[in-house]
């Protein structure tokens, strides 16, 4: 079975769809449910690095205590925002996804086709009713 991790939030309708799509595609990954199990800070900035982005891209703002923080603030350093994530895991967005073809924020969901080692795939239906259909373009 292919490596696919999925870091993962089950109240998060995104989250919820990425998941679906990955197993859409016939791939059951390893789910990370990170407010239980949050990621370490070496974990974390090995998850930054491999997006290819900064920590601020990773941060999540709505219903969580970002603002509270003053996390919009310059001054934090990458090192300091990723201590702020774990102490304050809900800070993580979310899913980021990890596959042999990179890792990635899934926003939104079908955001994770261009990570799935598979074959063009059939149209997918949202939650929301939305159907996605792949171009079957893959990172590689």
């Amino acid at each position: 079975m292919t490596d696919v991790t999925i870091f993962h939030n089950p109240a998060c309708g995104t989250s919820r769809n990425t998941l679906a799509l990955i197993r859409h595609a016939g791939i059951e990954p390893t789910v990370v449910e990170y407010l239980k199990t949050p990621p370490s800070k070496e974990q974390l900035r090995e998850l930054v690095a491999a997006t290819g982005q900064g920590v601020r891209a990773l941060l999540r703002e709505k219903n969580t205590p970002y603002a509270e923080l003053g996390l919009a603030a310059p001054k934090w350093s990458d090192e300091q925002l990723l201590d702020f994530i774990v102490r304050h895991p809900i800070l993580m967005n979310r899913p980021l996804v990890v596959t042999p073809l990179g890792t990635k924020l899934c926003r939104p969901s079908e955001e994770v086709l261009e990570l799935l080692p598979v074959d063009h795939l059939p149209p997918f239906t949202k939650e929301d009713g939305e159907v996605v259909q792949d171009s079957g373009v893959r990172r590689g």
